[in-house]
């Protein structure tokens, strides 16, 4: 009587063909799993990440090259100058002006109250959060506005040391 050697060889190719069709979905599930994670890591970074800005709050402040009033002293800054928190020590901050540059301030000389600086020649404050909304006024370079508030539409609402209240493109101020 022969024997039939193709019954079990069915099974055993049935078996790695499951193996290999699992495989195959494995490692597609895994690519993707990657993919998610590399994603929510790229574009999560820009909301984890949130910029936080200081201001002088004093008459002036001194920007040293280290934390210690024995350290070099780099600069002195008017008030209501705009500052980047990089690090924040118990009485020292390191901040980053807006050329880049790194510098430690004592934290005393800081406030919370935010102020942008004009970047242009001449900036426009406008009635409305529009670019053909009515212009109220115009600041120099540097004159620094209080910064009221972000529309999250591109533009900055401001008050104007005179009281003046208005709205600037963010892209045209440092601070915001």
């Amino acid at each position: 009587m022969p024997v039939s050697l193709s019954p079990p060889l069915s099974r055993k190719r049935a078996r790695e063909r499951t193996n290999r069709y699992v495989s195959f979905v494995l490692t597609k599930l895994l690519n993707l799993l990657r993919l998610v994670v590399l994603s929510a890591l790229f574009y999560g970074a820009g909301v984890v990440h949130a910029v936080d800005y200081m201001s002088v709050g004093e008459n002036s402040a001194i920007l040293y090259d280290a934390p210690s009033t024995k350290a070099k002293k780099l600069f002195v800054v008017n008030r209501y100058m705009p500052f980047e928190q990089v690090v924040m020590l118990d009485k020292w901050a390191k901040v980053r002006d807006r050329s880049g540059g790194l510098y430690w301030v004592e934290r005393r000389v800081l406030s919370s109250k935010r102020y942008v600086f004009a970047l242009p020649p001449l900036l426009d404050v406008r009635a409305e959060a529009d670019v053909g909304a009515a212009r109220l006024f115009q600041v120099r370079q540097q004159v620094a506005l209080e910064r009221i508030e972000s529309t999250g539409t591109g533009w900055v609402k401001v008050r104007h040391q005179d009281g003046d209240v208005g709205y600037v493109l963010s892209t045209e101020v440092w601070g915001d």
